[in-house]
């Protein structure tokens, strides 16, 4: 009986420690975005590590390569400060 209790109280702890596991939260930002429509339309794909890539992929479909404006090269400015922890 007592080691059917034991069973029970580890299995408990088990599955209380994996309910509380979360996925990482990494976003990767790549430097070209292919824009889809011209100018005025907001339908971006911003997935493309180099440019021709991004050439290879807006050929054909009436796209364009352009910049990705929140992409930020590695290692983060100088001025970044990581965040507090408490």
């Amino acid at each position: 009986m007592l080691t059917l209790r034991l069973v029970g109280v580890v299995g408990a702890v088990m599955l209380a420690l994996a309910m509380d596991v979360r996925p990482g939260a990494a976003m990767v930002i790549y430097p070209w975005c292919v824009q889809y429509g011209g100018i005025s339309s907001g339908t971006l794909n911003c997935g493309f590590t180099s440019f021709n890539q991004c050439l290879a992929t807006a050929r054909g479909n009436g796209a364009s390569c352009v910049p990705n404006q929140w992409y930020t090269p590695f290692p983060p400015p100088p001025s970044y400060r990581p965040p507090i922890r408490r």
